[in-house]
């Protein structure tokens, strides 16, 4: 049996942390900024967390199991 491997492009867009909880940065930052105001460009640009289902999908993926 093959072994499996690391998603690359998942690897590259989250962060795991010490305790193993995973961290993403936000989408809508890259273009258009100045429509949006201040409040909103401040809670783009905070990193985030991942949890539920999707956070275990995310490390399985990373994990390559």
């Amino acid at each position: 049996m093959p072994k499996r491997k690391t998603h690359k492009g998942l690897q590259a867009r989250i962060r795991v942390t010490r305790r193993g909880k995973l961290v993403r940065r936000k989408s809508g930052k890259s273009h258009l900024m100045s429509s949006k105001n201040a409040k909103r460009r401040r809670a783009l640009s905070r990193p985030t967390g991942v949890d539920g289902r999707i956070g275990k999908t995310m490390i399985r993926a990373l994990s390559g199991g």
